[in-house]
């Protein structure tokens, strides 16, 4: 098996579910600017859509998108609970969280990392995130993670994407219960480890 992905961006997401997961596989570097694998190859070969993550299966099989990719992984191992069982309502209120935190937290951020954007635009982007940043704050509070007590793959991919308002410089101070958890998250063995493995941490 192997993740195509870049550092600290979405796939990171995937990376950490499949360290939590216990699952073996080969960690292909793809560069989101140059669109290159390392032996020069053209990424744009593997998905012509020229993102990541991508994960390939041992038999060639090929799946896309990041919240597909990580329930794929968790369904993988279920014993370790990183998503409810298929077909209870608790797997579409994981669902909920992963459709959340792709269109209104990662696509939020994402005209922040456009430098042709206009400021004026940046703004807009990070007053609605704000307004998201508080409703999240609420949901976080009196609780471990955003499912309860339980580590899940939304708590991965929300990780990852809050991993982007430091370097983007968008301040995190006012919603203590989010950092408490980004902590509590950043802390797991497993994310620490996918963290390294992409340079992320010493």
């Amino acid at each position: 098996m192997k993740l195509y992905y870049s550092p600290g961006a979405c796939s990171l997401s995937p990376h950490i579910a499949l360290h939590e997961a216990g699952i073996a596989f080969e960690a292909v570097l793809a560069s989101t600017k140059s669109h290159k694998l390392q032996d020069g190859s053209d990424y744009y070969d593997i998905n012509p859509l020229g993102y990541v993550p991508m994960l390939e299966l041992d038999d060639g099989t090929r799946l896309r998108e990041g919240p597909a990719i990580v329930q794929y992984i968790a369904d993988m191992a279920p014993l370790k609970n990183l998503a409810p069982a298929s077909g209870t309502l608790q797997r579409y209120r994981l669902q909920e969280w992963l459709t959340f935190i792709g269109t209104e937290m990662h696509k939020g951020f994402n005209p922040l990392f456009n430098p042709a954007m206009p400021e004026e635009a940046k703004q807009i982007s990070r007053d609605r995130l704000s307004s998201r940043f508080v409703w999240l704050d609420k949901e976080l509070a009196g609780k471990e993670f955003l499912m309860g007590e339980h580590f899940t793959v939304a708590d991965g991919y929300l990780f990852t994407v809050v991993n982007w308002a430091k370097p983007l410089s968008f301040d995190l101070t006012p919603y203590p219960h989010v950092l408490a958890w980004h902590a509590r998250v950043g802390a797991r063995p497993a994310v620490q480890t996918a963290m390294k493995a992409e340079g992320l941490l010493k």
